[in-house]
């Protein structure tokens, strides 16, 4: 393939000494074999010397290189030019992965994402024989259970595309340190399981804050699929006994029963059941939900044609007693 014009858009902002973010425009000839990273390395060494961003290893395991492409979160290393062309065109944006932290350029600070990391206890806790005789082996089905949960390389992708943390809740721990936590909560060689699971359920930071909007999954270029370790942690939660009585878990209890009831969701019920004496507040919303149709009378909630076969569903895919 001969070599394609493309326009590149690069966010440029210091710290430092700028008040407001501008970017640079350049135009380029790209390759087949060149790479985001090339590019970057090419506007550093050939336009401007000052353009800052990160690298390191160069092979898609350090995660050192992230950045957003035409919104899209990506490894500079990993992401062919051609593959960006042909997806968005000849004209591309290259934006540090989260405009609100950045340093310089695409350098952004992750201290509130380190600190959030940290917070899941990183490593293994487990009570170690010194001198052992034989080796601690895992089998392939139990270290299946993991799911390449340890493959995640703390890009940052993920927890910089979720809008919980980036929009509405910042401390909110975000998916990145989820799915660390499931890599050892799912670990049958780690010793604490419930305490990591206690730190997961706390209201305001852990999975219960998730809207399950999936913009996690769609971010990893590991395609570790974190809003799927999100539900483990969900399931391990009452699995072990961890969960607290409270709205959220209570959400999550009457969607079942709702379902088990009727094959289909009850919205009133699910509110009255979650809040308890709370939903008195929302009397005014539910008057004028039941006026337009989107919630009725209990003693007129239809129920699911398939009723039968939706409960034996519901019976054999729970695995554990709520």
């Amino acid at each position: 393939m001969e070599k394609q014009k493309v326009t590149i858009n690069v966010f440029r902002f210091n710290k430092e000494t700028d008040y407001l973010p501008h970017y640079d425009k350049y135009e380029l000839e790209i390759s087949k074999d060149e790479v985001v990273l090339d590019i970057l390395n090419r506007i550093k060494w050939e336009h401007d010397g000052s353009f800052t961003y990160r690298r390191s290893c160069r092979h898609g395991i350090c995660g050192s290189c992230a950045i957003k492409v035409n919104g899209r979160s990506t490894l500079a290393c990993k992401e062919r030019m051609i593959d960006m062309i042909e997806l968005f065109g000849n004209e591309l944006t290259f934006e540090p992965v989260s405009k609100k932290r950045v340093v310089k350029d695409m350098v952004v600070d992750k201290k509130d994402f380190w600190d959030k990391y940290d917070a899941m206890r990183p490593y293994l806790i487990a009570k170690i024989d010194e001198h052992p005789k034989s080796e601690n082996i895992v089998s392939p089905k139990e270290a299946e259970k993991i799911e390449e949960a340890d493959y995640c390389i703390q890009c940052g992708c993920c927890y910089y595309a979720c809008p919980v943390v980036n929009e509405t809740n910042e401390e909110y721990f975000g998916p990145a340190a989820f799915v660390k936590a499931y890599r050892f909560t799912a670990d049958i060689r780690d010793n604490d399981k419930e305490d990591r699971l206690k730190i997961v359920d706390e209201l305001g930071k852990g999975v219960w804050d998730c809207v399950k909007c999936f913009e996690c999954t769609e971010a990893c270029p590991k395609d570790l699929d974190p809003m799927k370790k999100i539900t483990h942690l969900h399931n391990q939660l009452f699995e072990e006994g961890v969960v607290q009585n409270n709205v959220a878990s209570r959400h999550a209890v009457g969607f079942k029963k709702s379902i088990e009831k009727h094959g289909i969701l009850d919205e009133g019920m699910l509110v009255a059941y979650s809040e308890g004496f709370g939903v008195l507040k929302h009397i005014p919303e539910a008057f004028e939900m039941w006026k337009n149709g989107k919630i009725v009378m209990p003693w007129s909630m239809p129920k699911s044609k398939k009723l039968d076969e939706i409960k034996k569903l519901v019976k054999i895919s729970s695995t554990a007693k709520f």
